[in-house]
């Protein structure tokens, strides 16, 4: 089962530069709101692992810019979840020009699991493989 959502965002003036381009930056603040929507939609909140003991830190993020965000604009962020295995949550993302679905940009990121101690989690928590049950996750 494919775990996809989407958020429309609001460019602000703080977030473009002299050129009237939404900076770089911003960017890791977009995949964020994505993945606090997606969060809220499939039940797999950061208030929910910390409530189970763990953390989720991001070890691996990254951006391929296709075309500017301007100010002005009201793109849409798409996040994808990426089932795996291993003891981590990977997402895929696009943003898209909702004028005429052209793509903007691409992302990915992972993030692993801690436990309150700091201490890495090399195998998927409990509660994190039964979230991966109830959604089929790994359902063709």
């Amino acid at each position: 089962m494919k775990l996809k959502t989407s958020k429309e965002l609001n460019i602000r003036f703080s977030e473009v530069d002299s050129m009237n381009v939404v900076w770089h930056g911003s960017y890791a603040l977009y995949f964020e709101d994505a993945r606090e929507e997606f969060g809220k939609q499939f039940d797999l909140t950061y208030t929910g692992f910390f409530d189970k003991g763990y953390y989720a830190p991001l070890v691996e993020l990254s951006f391929q810019y296709k075309k500017p965000i301007r100010y002005g604009m009201r793109p849409r962020i798409d996040i994808i979840y990426k089932p795996t295995e291993a003891a981590k949550i990977v997402f895929d993302y696009e943003i898209c020009d909702t004028t005429d679905e052209s793509l903007i940009a691409t992302g990915h990121s992972v993030q692993v699991f801690m436990d309150t101690d700091y201490q890495l989690v090399l195998y998927s928590p409990k509660f994190y493989e039964e979230w991966q049950k109830r959604w089929n996750v790994f359902e063709k």
